[in-house]
């Protein structure tokens, strides 16, 4: 089993504190992965759109090429022009990919929404050069799921393993915690074929875990919706914030994931490096 090195140079904002240390930049690398990470976000107010501002203005100097969706990604109507496609136009104008994964109070037919990019499958796997996504739909997670998941995860020979879905596994925020039947269910295969990173939403907040057997954890539930005031911090929190709606950047080059999260106001409140150790 491949082990992480966690070395985090950080700069947090921990509950709206102030950040500890100077941000970790993204190194811009010609060749790496880069994307972004929204979770919650489709709300189709305000917040939504100024964080799709911020999206826009960080592309500029970060040229990520797709985003991850991590749920929730319409919430009530499933109005996609004034939930998703104007909130991000400028993005999708420029040829930005989206790839969605189905929250709870996503209608099940939007995995055939075209800019989704699902191919029509509640769950689904991509790779970008020497990274795979595996996708999972965590609202039904049933025997032949799960079996593709193992199937998909034992055919993956690809240098990083990135899982992403909207109920997390670990979370610190007080509204829903850490979905612990789920967690019986998937974590075993995550560790046992070496999943390196895994996102989720579902709680209106942001939380970066302390890496729980080797795999670390993020919760990005606050693009669109947030809860504030909601985290319970305990040991395992090694960074959150719930004061604003946040985002992530994130750029995968060589053997080292880089990550930055922004505020809706263009903070940063959290960065740092995770670094894959040699294979033995």
């Amino acid at each position: 089993m491949r082990t992480l090195l966690c070395t985090f140079i950080v700069a947090f904002v921990a509950l709206g504190q102030t950040p500890a240390s100077q941000p970790v930049d993204l190194p811009g690398a010609v060749d790496s992965v880069k994307f972004a990470v929204i979770g919650d976000n489709g709300t189709g107010k305000q917040p939504q759109y100024e964080i799709g501002q911020q999206m826009s203005a960080a592309r500029t100097r970060f040229p990520f090429e797709f985003v991850i969706m991590l749920g929730d990604n319409l919430y009530g109507s499933q109005d996609v022009v004034s939930k998703f496609e104007r909130p991000y136009a400028p993005l999708l104008q420029a040829g930005v990919r989206f790839h969605a994964a189905l929250g709870n109070h996503d209608a099940p037919e939007n995995r055939s929404y075209r800019p989704f990019n699902m191919g029509g499958d509640r769950y689904y796997t991509f790779v970008e050069k020497h990274v795979r996504f595996f996708v999972f739909d965590t609202n039904l997670l049933d025997e032949t799921q799960l079996s593709w998941i193992e199937e998909t995860f034992r055919q993956s020979q690809d240098t990083w393993k990135i899982a992403y879905f909207h109920h997390p596994l670990y979370s610190d925020g007080g509204r829903h915690g850490s979905d612990v039947e789920l967690r019986v269910l998937l974590e075993p295969l995550l560790v046992r074929y070496g999943v390196d990173v895994v996102f989720s939403g579902h709680e209106h907040i942001y939380q970066r875990t302390v890496p729980q057997k080797g795999i670390t954890y993020f919760v990005e539930g606050s693009s669109g919706q947030l809860r504030k005031g909601d985290v319970r911090a305990t040991a395992m929190t090694a960074a959150a914030f719930d004061q604003d709606q946040t985002f992530m950047l994130v750029e995968i080059a060589g053997r080292q994931l880089f990550f930055r999260t922004i505020s809706r106001t263009g903070r940063i409140v959290d960065s740092g490096v995770i670094a894959l150790q040699p294979e033995t």
